[in-house]
């Protein structure tokens, strides 16, 4: 099979498929360009809602095989398979790829350039490396998610983007393009140890500057960025709409001010006054409904804009003229992102049931087809039991 084009276009990666972040970085790299085979245990159950179906955008774009890891000679075959790739990317449990005859040292033996991919929420040693979690538990313990929230209540919870997709993802997907930048230039192969405590807390480093230089002394609710400062947040407009305010520079204030009818503009950063202007911004912004203000601040440089809904966001004007969102399959999704001038990537592909692809994979992937059938014949191989990909 020809690969898709895109600026990774060559590339080979086994991702061993699971939940959450290890899926987005494979997609993302499948986004690019590369040849990323999903490799699904025989029997595959949903183990979230909308799992293996086309729902399940973190699975596009890609082709599955279905395997029995712990079958005699299943071990053999998958290091055939590491033998011809660039990358392994696995999201278990410190230890289980030792245990399924998978680890680094064998993949390392037969390919000594591969670029071994592992994503944990506490990475792979430490006093919490065996302990299950989820991202909440990871951004809790990176100190993130004590920083989010109102002064006067609990920690706001940010979906399960900060540890699972940006601390855990795209880490896992740049540390595997460090990786292969290097076996490309060396032919030597590593380990990448992607930890969503780590990335979490990376993700905040220049708040830690911030902190450290005096920039962000008060407690979460009461600085610059967490919704302390009047003029970055949010506010509620008549009809129940709001809008989101990031005012930051004087400049931006300055004319932010003027579209709001405040009249000589008020001192910005003297957080004892910050209270009183926030009171009274909300007090404006709650006399109209959201429309009047998005045509108060169109085509102004003030930093304002209308907090959209999942139904608004793909049909915003902005979006619909840069085709920031794609329906492969009729499910409506963000499209692949950043964008190349010269190595565009591809429209992808839905997701395809677990296993559909098993024989056409193993016969590209150097396997002969008496090989394959005895495999398949031995019940190493196979398509995966429980899906629905047409849900």
């Amino acid at each position: 099979m020809s690969g898709p084009k895109g600026p990774l276009a060559g590339l080979r990666i086994i991702e061993m498929a699971g939940l959450g972040p290890a899926p987005f970085a494979a997609m993302m790299l499948s986004d690019m360009g590369a040849e990323v085979i999903r490799v699904h245990p025989l029997r595959a159950g949903a183990e979230i809602p909308l799992m293996n179906t086309r729902f399940d955008v973190l699975a596009r774009g890609r082709r599955s095989l279905a395997i029995n890891l712990k079958a005699k000679g299943a071990a053999a075959v998958m290091l055939d398979l590491v033998a011809r790739a660039d990358g392994l990317i696995e999201g278990f449990r410190p230890g289980v790829m030792e245990r399924l005859g998978l680890g680094p040292e064998p993949c390392h033996a037969r390919n000594p350039g591969l670029v071994y991919g592992r994503m944990t929420g506490w990475g792979q040693d430490g006093p919490l490396a065996a302990r299950a979690g989820h991202d909440i538990d990871y951004i809790a313990l990176s100190g993130v998610l004590g920083a989010m929230g109102p002064r006067d209540g609990p920690p706001t919870v940010p979906l399960n983007l900060v540890g699972d997709f940006g601390g855990g993802g795209m880490l896992m997907a740049f540390g595997m393009m460090c990786g292969l930048w290097h076996a490309r230039a060396t032919g030597q192969g590593q380990v990448v140890d992607a930890a969503m405590t780590e990335g979490a807390a990376l993700l905040a480093a220049m708040l830690w500057g911030f902190r450290a230089g005096g920039a962000w002394p008060g407690p979460r609710g009461e600085n610059l960025l967490d919704g302390g400062a009047p003029y970055y947040g949010t506010y509620e407009c008549a009809d129940g709409g709001f809008m989101a305010v990031g005012a930051i520079e004087g400049k931006f204030f300055a004319e932010f001010c003027a579209r709001m009818g405040i009249d000589p503009v008020p001192a910005q950063n003297d957080p004892a006054l910050w209270p009183d202007q926030r009171a009274e911004l909300a007090r404006r912004f709650a006399a109209h409904p959201r429309a009047y203000w998005e045509a108060v601040f169109e085509g102004s440089d003030a930093c304002v804009a209308p907090v959209l809904d999942w139904d608004e966001a793909p049909a915003h004007p902005h979006s619909a003229a840069r085709g920031s969102f794609i329906a492969p399959g009729g499910v409506v999704q963000p499209a692949p992102a950043p964008r190349f001038s010269a190595t565009p990537a591809h429209t992808p592909t839905p997701p395809t049931a677990p296993g559909a692809d098993t024989r056409a994979l193993l016969g590209e992937w150097g396997l002969d087809s008496d090989r394959i059938a005895r495999l398949v014949a031995k019940g190493v191989f196979g398509e995966a039991e429980g899906t629905a990909p047409g849900r």
